[in-house]
């Protein structure tokens, strides 16, 4: 199909088309590639990544041209530890505007076109951030990690599970350089 040749398997734990729901893109229609397995535990991870199926890039290619959006959002788990430079070519090949959201622990494909980076620890691997994401839970200080990583685009800030959005307005206020970020997809009862 397409002219896509190969042999490699993907573990995806699923493919769907939904809204954006965090960060810069929010309200943008999406097909969402996730990907099985990460190479983190945090505690409000909203994945099952016991889940999975093997896919070849044929079969992700033909899922995710079904639907009418260019926009992908490939994510998991954690992406970088499946996202090849085959899949990228295929997927700009498609049409496809590539957004990635990692951890930003390992390496990403050059070719990506949007970097969302929301890390959880150390080490970080990461040279590109176009939108830095942190889900304030606990006693993290955004600028602090902000200093560490490489300059981003964009900064944003996001409740964790919409249970300390007092103290993210608070933080905010006091630190502009963020911007709230709501998980909308959630407020509103969709993927």
């Amino acid at each position: 199909m397409n002219g896509i040749e190969c042999c490699d398997a993907y573990r995806v734990n699923e493919i769907f088309y939904s809204l954006q729901g965090e960060g810069f893109y929010t309200g943008t229609a999406a097909v969402f590639l996730r990907f099985s397995g990460c190479n983190r535990r945090c505690s409000f991870c909203d994945t099952d990544h016991s889940e999975s199926h093997e896919m070849s890039l044929a079969d992700i290619i033909q899922s995710v041209t079904s639907y009418p959006a260019r926009h992908i959002v490939v994510t998991g788990g954690e992406p970088s530890l499946q996202l090849d430079d085959k899949l990228v070519d295929a997927l700009h090949a498609a049409g496809f505007y590539i957004q990635v959201e990692t951890n930003g622990s390992l390496p990403l494909p050059e070719d990506v076109d949007w970097v969302t980076c929301s890390p959880k620890t150390p080490p970080l691997d990461i040279e590109r951030i176009d939108e830095l994401k942190l889900v304030l839970d606990g006693d993290i200080d955004p600028d602090a990690v902000a200093d560490a990583l490489p300059m981003a685009t964009h900064y944003f800030l996001q409740p964790c599970s919409c249970l300390n959005t007092g103290q993210v307005v608070e933080y905010i206020l006091k630190h502009p350089l963020w911007r709230l970020s709501l998980q909308t997809h959630k407020l509103i009862d969709i993927r």
